[in-house]
């Protein structure tokens, strides 16, 4: 693997979107506290996830109309700027205030940046392959991306509550503006080829189906989702995600600690070593794909079948054990299953579809996906007051191999992925 197979632009990408999710654990972590502080309540503190990810979801319903008017790396550049704006008001609003400032102000300004952030992955996302020389640099580029957002949520969280503890939270807030900036300036490093060529002619044809059936509003708000239905690998695989991330939420706090407590019989150190264990494979599972892309080569579908397994079978291990340190080794071993199921799954979904129709294709999963997640968050919730937390880990693997199956029982569907190829040249 050459490094030449990753443009200069790539690595702007790279810096701006490692820089911009440092900055979002900080804030995030600064305002969690702030909000605490300020009200002593939990139910006010999980409005800000909450809020967050609804933004979010909207955000990327209406992404389409704006991928259609902009480029993506214009697109991205807004958003960065957006935010670095934004939350210098935001900064200096909490710096002159203080205790005095109004949660609601605060709470609008986040909500603004998330809407705003909504369209960042799926833009990010398409413009990786345009970035990209050679079908080969691919999945290394789908993997640097990966392992740096792991290391930014693996140490992030650490590091943040340290900061937050040792300077209080409204001077993190302006740490956490600079750092926007940052991301804002390395973006205009960003710059996307004028043309790319599509070369699978299946593709080509089904995109320029739709692209007849109309030019209105709402055909470039229904765009992706008429893409995912038509093709099929894109259905498959959108199948597939849908049931995996039904059992994703178990790897939220409230879920692992209580799994921690109630199988393990430990207590709430145990709950952050789980936690360090699942980060450290997951960042391993990165270098893991990165190590071997040569040696996966094109065959994207048979390593993430693989990873699905291997995942879904841990999984289910570690919720019938009980001993604390075994269930350290099985969640470091999860994370390079889950890389390699997550990593070679989006590069399949990258080569699937026409570069044109890449970005409203992925603004429309992600909306499917925030939906989805949090279905999961409060189905999961109600599940495990009836079937207990280690049977609610139990299903959540059983839902893993149930993608599989779906993936294998659908071959057909990826039959001709060796000549999926939309790599700008």
């Amino acid at each position: 693997m050459k490094s030449s197979d990753l443009t200069r632009p790539f690595y702007f990408l790279w810096t701006t979107q490692t820089a911009a999710n440092a900055a979002d654990v900080l804030y995030i972590m600064a305002l969690t506290v702030l909000v605490l502080d300020r009200t002593d309540s939990l139910v006010s503190a999980a409005l800000m996830p909450l809020m967050r990810s609804g933004a979010q979801m909207l955000s990327s319903l209406i992404a389409p109309l704006l991928i259609n008017r902009f480029k993506l790396s214009n697109l991205l550049l807004m958003s960065q700027v957006g935010q670095f704006l934004l939350f210098i008001c935001l900064a200096v609003y909490l710096q002159l205030n203080g205790e005095a400032s109004s949660l609601v102000l605060v709470f609008l300004l986040v909500f603004v940046m998330s809407f705003l952030d909504g369209w960042t992955t799926p833009a990010r996302n398409a413009l990786v392959p345009r970035l990209v020389l050679r079908e080969q640099g691919l999945l290394k580029a789908n993997g640097l991306l990966s392992v740096s957002d792991q290391i930014v949520q693996f140490a992030g969280w650490g590091l943040s509550g340290i900061i937050v503890a040792f300077m209080g939270a409204s001077p993190t807030l302006l740490i956490t503006a600079v750092i926007y900036g940052l991301a804002a300036v390395f973006t205009l490093g960003v710059k996307e080829p004028e043309k790319s060529e599509v070369v699978n002619k299946e593709l080509e044809a089904i995109s320029n189906e739709i692209a007849e059936t109309g030019t209105s509003k709402w055909h470039t708000l229904t765009e992706g989702w008429k893409m995912i239905w038509m093709t099929p690998r894109l259905r498959v695989l959108t199948f597939m995600d849908i049931i995996d991330m039904l059992g994703a939420s178990i790897w939220v706090g409230a879920f692992t600690l209580a799994f921690v407590q109630v199988a393990l019989g430990q207590g709430e150190e145990w709950w952050g070593f789980i936690n360090a264990a699942y980060f450290a494979g997951t960042i391993g599972g990165g270098l893991l794909v990165l190590a071997l892309a040569r040696t996966i080569g094109d065959r994207y579908l048979t390593v993430m079948m693989i990873g699905m397994a291997g995942y879904g079978v841990l999984t289910a291990i570690y919720a019938l054990n009980t001993q604390p340190f075994v269930a350290l080794i099985l969640v470091m071993l999860m994370g390079p299953f889950a890389e390699l199921s997550i990593i070679n799954r989006r590069t399949l979904i990258q080569r699937s579809v026409a570069s044109q129709q890449l970005p409203t294709v992925l603004s429309a999963q992600a909306s499917l996906m925030h939906l989805v997640f949090c279905i999961s968050l409060l189905g999961m919730a109600g599940l495990a007051e009836y079937i207990g937390i280690v049977n609610l880990y139990l299903f959540a693997a059983g839902l893993t191999i149930l993608a599989l199956l779906v993936g294998l029982l659908s071959h057909r569907a990826f039959r001709d992925q060796g000549a999926q190829s939309h790599i700008s040249g």
